[in-house]
């Protein structure tokens, strides 16, 4: 016959092993790893929220793009299991998916990619526009032009902790078709961007590009001249959580 006491008991044990035993789950944040390689100093970005992963390395001196690759994520025995939705070395390494070993230890999370990698996360420091979105149009002359956005070609800007990112991708033929990004600010209808790598011009890194800004419901309007210094008008929408 069970007591009181017994049930308490218990209780207290299934408590901690619920509590202990439970893998805690990467906190949504940018994390960065710099290494030195050949005299240069390569950076490695990790862009994390509570579903989606991004792997960025680029060069800082000279400026040079190097690889990107992300997709939907899950943890599972100590491994973050990425099923990519894009892979800019796809060409060379046919990856779609990887299976990294991690540990998390006071904010500091460490990858096994071959060899242990140390990301350390950044400061708090939110901004709004925080999130995915999908291209789903533009603003015209004639009014808007709208598309879908729900097939295998995707233009995706990834918004965390005052970075950005935006990535143009295939998810049918994993092709790659381009990527940018780097720190930004929004602020009393002003978005603006300071890019630290762009795959399809080095020279561009540095740039400082600023856009009026707005949202209506999940949409964000956006609108300014774009790196080449052409007009643009651009209808961003959420993308939907998976």
């Amino acid at each position: 016959m069970c007591t009181k006491l017994d049930v308490n008991r218990l209780f207290l044990f299934l408590f901690f092993i619920s509590f202990f035993g439970a893998k805690a789950q990467i906190p949504s944040n940018v994390y960065y790893y710099s290494e030195k390689l050949n005299g240069k100093t390569i950076e490695h970005e990790l862009k994390i929220d509570s579903s989606y992963f991004i792997h960025s390395s680029y060069q800082t001196s000279p400026a040079k793009f190097i690889a990107t690759r992300g997709g939907y994520y899950t943890l599972e025995n100590d491994h973050l299991k990425v099923q990519f939705e894009f892979n800019s070395n796809y060409q060379k390494d046919s990856l779609t998916s990887i299976v990294l070993p991690y540990s998390l230890q006071k904010g500091t999370l460490t990858l096994l990619d071959p060899s242990p990698k140390n990301f350390r996360p950044l400061p708090n420091t939110p901004q709004a526009l925080e999130g995915k979105w999908l291209i789903a149009g533009r603003v015209t002359e004639e009014g808007e032009n709208r598309w879908d956005n729900t097939g295998p070609r995707k233009t995706m800007k990834f918004l965390i902790n005052g970075h950005f990112q935006w990535i143009a991708f295939h998810t049918g033929t994993m092709a790659f078709l381009g990527s940018g990004g780097g720190t930004y600010t929004a602020q009393d209808g002003v978005y603006t961007e300071n890019i630290a790598f762009f795959s399809r011009d080095n020279s561009r890194a540095g740039a400082v590009l600023s856009f009026q800004y707005k949202v209506i419901a999940n949409e964000w309007y956006h609108s300014g001249k774009s790196s080449k210094g052409d007009p643009l008008h651009e209808i961003w929408a959420k993308r939907p959580l998976k």
